[in-house]
């Protein structure tokens, strides 16, 4: 089973807003969830205040840029997970550096996997391989 791990809050992506401590708890963390072999990507997102978000109203398209202001609404980051069960990346969410602070939230999520739409499609027909193919021509 795959999970995506996500680490809520803007907080823990602005420089210096990270101490010496626990970037080298997080370290270690991330060497035991790799020596496990659980972890299959983990990144760091840079502040909202540097991103832009797309919305769709009324049938016209508005770019809105950050900062956004609901930090609880917000990623920080992320891992890609592989565990036998969401029993497994509970109990791993637990040992991590961050759980452990007063203002954390880290959300545990469940990856779909295209058997989960039956016989290797996708909902409208497509073969699971068309997804292999570049979405633009280089």
């Amino acid at each position: 089973m795959k999970f995506m791990i996500i680490l809520k809050g803007d907080q823990y992506c602005k420089p210096g807003s990270v101490t010496e401590g626990l970037f080298a708890d997080m370290t270690r963390y991330n060497h035991a969830l790799v020596r496990a072999g659980i972890m299959v990507a983990a990144e760091g997102l840079h502040p909202s205040a540097r991103g832009a978000r797309v919305e769709r109203s009324d049938g016209k398209r508005t770019v809105v840029h950050g900062p956004f202001t609901d930090p609880g609404e917000l990623i920080a980051g992320f891992w890609l997970w592989q565990t036998s069960s969401l029993r497994e990346a509970i109990e791993w969410v637990k040992r991590c550096p961050l759980a452990n602070k007063a203002d954390a939230q880290i959300e545990i999520r469940q990856l779909y996997d295209f058997g989960d739409f039956g016989n290797g499609s996708t909902e409208d027909g497509r073969n699971v391989a068309e997804f292999n193919e570049p979405l633009v021509a280089a």
